[in-house]
């Protein structure tokens, strides 16, 4: 009883951490997809904000805010190019790791531009433009280097595959049309090679050249039964043992048994 008691409550034990491992999951994937949600609206709102300051301002900040929305534009995509080719070419993890590399000072860079827009010396920041428009141009050229090398090399490998799929299409395409006609079969009598059979030509009848020995045949076995006398049989059996001639079968060609007689 003891022992029962024991196991059901090892099972009640289990089965709590069993619901609060899954819990601790399930609040966890809650957490991260309202997390991805937030972190997707604000940068919704932030590309929706940049681009409508490099549209509605001039001068510093509006330079300022091309910037951020070139440098943010460009990043996001090789991003996403990189991620999505790696899952399907191994080699390109190297150039994602490049990439991290080159992510963090693009970080960098827009946090600094970020901090320029609250700047209210506009002289400043007017002479610093040149340097951070030619530090956000390294960046993005970087940037799209990696990402035309890996749509570039995805696109190689579609074309290489499909040149080798046009191939074997063509071969397949080139058996299923390559037939002939009503394959020739060898006469009865005549070999496969299309040679004649010894003694017997090209239209032999194997049933008429096994007429006449058949007709031999026949004639030989009358010739036999004639001979036989009223104690032989039809085999060999009956001429070892004396056949009883009253359960004999009558042929047509024998003569009938005389009766016998007292005298």
């Amino acid at each position: 009883m003891e022992t029962v008691i024991l196991i059901l409550g090892l099972l009640v034990v289990a089965f709590m951490a069993l619901g609060v491992y899954a819990g601790v999951k399930v609040i966890g994937a809650a957490r991260r997809g309202v997390d991805r949600t937030i972190t997707q609206a604000r940068r919704t709102v932030e590309d929706t904000t940049l681009r409508a300051k490099s549209l509605g301002q001039v001068g510093v900040s509006g330079e300022l805010a091309q910037l951020r929305l070139s440098l943010r534009t460009s990043m996001r995509a090789t991003q996403e190019a990189l991620q999505t080719g790696v899952t399907e070419d191994a080699s390109l993890s190297e150039s994602l790791g490049l990439f991290q590399r080159l992510s963090v000072h693009g970080r960098e860079l827009d946090d600094e531009l970020k901090r320029l827009e609250r700047e209210p010396d506009k002289t400043t920041v007017s002479s610093l433009l040149a340097g951070l428009k030619e530090r956000t141009g390294q960046i993005t050229r970087s940037a799209e280097s990696l990402r035309w090398a890996a749509r570039d090399r995805a696109r190689q490998f579609a074309d290489d595959d499909l040149a080798a799929l046009n191939v074997q299409i063509d071969v397949e395409a080139g058996a299923l049309r390559h037939w002939t006609t009503a394959t020739q079969e060898p006469a009865p009598g005549q070999h496969p090679d299309g040679s004649a059979a010894r003694g017997q030509g090209p239209g032999h009848d194997p049933a008429e050249a096994a007429e006449p020995v058949r007709r031999q045949g026949q004639e030989r076995g009358r010739k036999q039964g004639h001979g036989r006398g009223p104690g032989d049989g039809e085999g060999g059996a009956q001429a070892i043992t004396a056949a009883d001639p009253r359960q004999q079968t009558a042929y047509p060609w024998q003569k009938a048994a005389r009766p016998e007689t007292t005298n």
